[in-house]
């Protein structure tokens, strides 16, 4: 502002002029700060409503996001629980396996006892290796079983922890942003006290969108971990069943064997025994034919001993009597008849005595064949009854 020349001569006083311009200066100024407070008082409350609003906001996504990973944290941990549970059943059911493999491989040891006339390996005994290889593949299906499911639930809680992780972070950053919400200038100077020692990191750069991501794929995981788990959950179910009635089906498949094992040789043992009772009774028999056969010979005997005294005797005729009438031809004859007859008596004597050691061979060979059957019979029907008897294969 110019000010206007003085003379010398004038006189010096108040510049009015200068006062009046200065003073509507200073009220120029004052409207313009009154303004200027408007301004900045409307924008600091349409900025806290702004701020306010994108607040809210940010906690209606934390709370849509925290509800959603909440949700997928519950069917996780059911999952878990129903995975724990199914291992169980399958470590009982590898635990149940143990008594079969234990009965099998008795009794197949019990049946490599009979003696080597019966030690064949006949329709039971291929059973009872059928047996023992369905219940070791059930055993070793049960372990990989076990394995499998055991990896899912170290999957599954890898997830769980990563959620709740996340819903940590997201429940922190709810609180703040509600804090943030509900502050005032009244309340900031307490809310902005810093703690001791405190040490405050500088945020990462995130942008919304990866944010958002970061939960999503957890979300992601967590359905996927899910879906796992359900496709395990029913093939687990599938083995059980299987394993159990293939065992089932195996124990039945030996029991029937067996059983027709046990009538077999209580068939042969039975034809033994009545081919036993027969031969005793020919043995008998041929005692009684042998005695009546030495009778025959002594009466033979007695009656050639007879003729051979009538022809002693009619050698002492005189000579002019002893011609060979037919008295002594008949008496000539009749001693030789007799002498055949009785050497084949003799002959039916030895004979029968033949067929006595041959009879008394067949009974010690049927006595000892009984008690082949009779051993096996006791190892199938005793020894692998009593431990099959209580080996009953439930559904897992």
């Amino acid at each position: 502002m110019s000010v206007p020349d003085r003379s010398p001569h004038q006189v010096v006083g108040p510049n009015l002029v200068d006062m009046e311009v200065m003073r509507n200066h200073s009220e120029l100024f004052r409207a313009e700060c009154m303004r200027l407070i408007m301004e900045t008082c409307t924008a600091c409350k349409r900025m806290q409503n702004d701020d306010n609003k994108q607040l809210d906001q940010r906690v209606r996504d934390i709370q849509f996001l925290e509800k959603e990973l909440e949700l997928k944290l519950e069917e996780i941990i059911v999952e878990i629980d129903v995975l724990i549970r199914l291992q169980s059943r399958v470590e009982i059911a590898l635990e149940a396996c143990k008594e079969p493999l234990r009965v099998t491989i008795v009794c197949l040891e019990e049946r490599m006892k009979r003696l080597p006339s019966e030690r064949r390996h006949d329709d039971v005994d291929r059973e009872l290796l059928k047996e023992r290889e369905v219940t070791e593949g059930a055993a070793s299906i049960l372990r990989r079983v076990t394995e499998q499911i055991t990896e899912q639930i170290r999957l599954s809680r890898s997830i769980k922890y990563q959620l709740e992780q996340d819903m940590k972070a997201k429940s922190e950053a709810q609180c703040i942003d509600n804090s943030c919400a509900l502050m005032t200038t009244g309340s900031m100077d307490n809310l902005l006290r810093p703690k001791n020692n405190q040490i405050v990191l500088p945020s990462l750069a995130v942008t919304p969108k990866q944010w958002e991501n970061i939960s999503d794929i957890n979300i992601a995981k967590a359905e996927q971990q899910k879906a796992d788990s359900l496709s395990l959950r029913a093939l687990v179910d599938s083995v059980l069943e299987q394993t159990a009635a293939d065992m089932q089906k195996q124990v039945q498949a030996t029991a029937t064997a067996l059983q027709l094992n046990v009538q077999e040789i209580r068939s042969a043992k039975s034809q033994m025994e009545d081919q036993l009772v027969k031969i005793l009774c020919e043995f008998a028999s041929q005692q009684r034919i042998r005695e009546d056969l030495q009778v025959a010979i002594v009466e033979n005997q007695r009656v050639l001993s007879l003729a051979q005294a009538r022809l002693t005797l009619r050698r002492q005729r005189p000579a002019k009597e002893q011609c060979h009438d037919p008295a002594q031809s008949q008496l000539l004859a009749e001693v030789q008849q007799l002498n055949a007859h009785i050497n084949k008596l003799r002959e039916a004597v030895t004979q029968s005595e033949d067929e006595q050691r041959a009879l008394v061979r067949c009974q010690l060979e049927l006595h000892e064949n009984m008690a082949i059957k009779a051993s096996s019979l006791y190892i199938d029907e005793v020894i692998c009854a009593q431990h099959r008897e209580t080996l009953i294969i439930h559904s897992f």
